[in-house]
């Protein structure tokens, strides 16, 4: 990959007012990120789950006047939100499930790559926010924690 390829990408992120960008192909792993990371490019790929950033100020749904207490899990990645590995297979995670730091609690599909979240705190599942196979974006939050 080039630079002009990666510049390319950096203009459709800002055309479409994108803040992340995960590329895995073979040979290269691309991961953008506008704020204050910088842009990372890594050869040979290497299959590891990127870490859940923390949830910014601005991300946060219209306030509720009753704010859940906890942790936030929010999506690393704009994908397909999937709670099991495949169709067959039970959930990751349940309401009510205890959780332990590095376990795998879903898949965010992104282009065509299954990524692993996994769990950066330990904590009890207060509430699954995302809808198997729906969408979600940059941010959005996808597990509450007590």
């Amino acid at each position: 990959m080039d630079h002009k390829e990666i510049r390319k990408i950096v203009e459709l992120m800002n055309e479409h007012e994108l803040t992340y960008f995960h590329l895995e192909e073979e040979g290269v792993n691309l991961k953008l990120k506008k704020g204050a990371e910088l842009v990372q490019v890594a050869q040979p790929a290497q299959v590891a789950a990127p870490a859940a950033a923390p949830a910014a100020g601005g991300a946060a749904p219209a306030a509720a006047p009753d704010a859940p207490a906890g942790d936030e899990i929010t999506a690393p990645m704009v994908g397909t939100f999937y709670s099991a590995s495949s169709p067959e297979t039970p959930a990751f995670i349940s309401v009510g499930d205890t959780v332990s730091e590095g376990q795998t609690l879903c898949i965010i599909e992104a282009m065509k790559v299954m990524n692993e979240i996994k769990a950066e705190t330990s904590g009890t599942v207060s509430a699954i926010v995302a809808k198997d196979g729906e969408p979600v974006q940059f941010g959005d939050t996808l597990f509450r924690l007590q």
